[in-house]
């Protein structure tokens, strides 16, 4: 049987199907030149055009995606919130600084014009340019540095040892009210006892150096601490203490989560008046018996009639007093930053 060359084509066999001629080698299919230059696939502008990501997604799309593509350009359109502008906050910032600021200034032009219009006799109130021109001899020539250095080491040390002695104490006596009864007359005694009319008796006992000095700050700085203490934890509001009683939480972690956290306040109050009492206790006795010290550099200034110097050095402790409160301060505010603000 012939078969006409025009009415049928011959069945071609596997190897003629895959002649290099019609076929291109695996590398050539998967180069970048084929799949941007073929016919038939789509460009990348025609898989990622807004309407195909915002159309319904069809066969076997999961409600999750369908909901993705539809929010995914509303997110990308959302307009961000404009940053205030930086002049006004700067503006605010200088305005608030200088309202603080106002009366301080006003007591320096005091102090400075005073003096100049016979006021007052600079003799014993120079003005406070011929202060600060005083202050400034004693920074360049290390005199303030080194006893400014003495001073900071006693106070620091015995207001720590009165923190980690006080606080403690206080926390132990403020929850159990058998050692409050038992130990309230005693401290009673000692609260209102000066410590500076028991400075000759720390000198007696413990001698004229360093001892004598840390103990009696340690002393002057323990009872405000003490006293806040056992009155932050007996004002603890019963509200709390109720709720926290109700959750059946042990006595130690009532302490812990409860007590400790509502104490901050008032402990930090006794705490900053601790840090005020330091420093005057302290300056009291290094006048009396020392030979380094803030204390000593205003006696020692007063009896060679170098006032200029005396004042520099008193403001110099006022200027520590202020620093050293606001270190504490910014502790407190980190310590009770779970609390919520009052609004007026």
């Amino acid at each position: 049987m012939s078969l006409a060359s025009g009415s049928s084509t011959r069945r071609r066999t596997p190897e003629e199907l895959k002649t290099p001629e019609e076929l291109k080698a695996p590398e050539e299919l998967t180069t970048a030149e084929d799949l941007t230059t073929s016919e038939g696939l789509a460009t990348t502008e025609e898989l990622t055009t807004p309407e195909e990501l915002s159309a319904p997604a069809t066969g076997t799309s999961s409600a999750s995606t369908q909901e993705s593509a539809a929010v995914l350009p509303a997110a990308l359109s959302r307009p961000r919130l404009p940053r205030p502008p930086a002049l006004p906050r700067i503006l605010h910032a200088a305005l608030t600084g200088a309202t603080k600021s106002a009366a301080i200034v006003a007591l320096l032009l005091v102090w400075e014009l005073a003096p100049r219009f016979g006021l007052v006799d600079r003799t014993f109130l120079p003005p406070f340019s011929e202060v600060a021109q005083a202050w400034w001899e004693l920074v360049a020539n290390g005199q303030l540095a080194d006893n400014a250095r003495a001073s900071l080491v006693r106070s620091f040390s015995g207001f720590g040892i009165a923190v980690a002695v006080s606080v403690p104490l206080g926390l132990l006596i403020g929850w159990y009210r058998p050692v409050a009864d038992l130990l309230n007359p005693l401290l009673q005694v000692f609260l209102n006892t000066a410590a500076l009319a028991l400075l000759p008796v720390f000198v007696l006992l413990l001698g004229i150096g360093e001892t004598s000095k840390i103990s009696i700050v340690v002393y002057a700085c323990a009872w405000p601490i003490l006293f806040n203490t056992i009155s932050a934890v007996r004002t603890v509001d019963p509200t709390l203490l109720r709720l926290a009683k109700s959750m059946d939480l042990s006595a130690p972690r009532l302490f812990q989560k409860v007590i400790l956290p509502a104490s901050v306040p008032t402990i930090f109050t006794g705490i900053r008046l601790a840090g005020a009492v330091s420093i005057v206790v302290l300056v009291a006795a290094e006048m009396i018996g020392a030979k380094a010290g803030l204390g000593y550099l205003i006696n020692a200034s007063q009896y060679n009639f170098a006032i200029p110097q005396m004042y520099a050095g008193i403001v110099t402790i006022s200027v520590i007093g202020v620093a050293f409160n606001q270190l504490l301060v910014a502790v407190e505010k980190r310590l009770s930053s779970w609390r919520v603000p009052a609004t007026s």
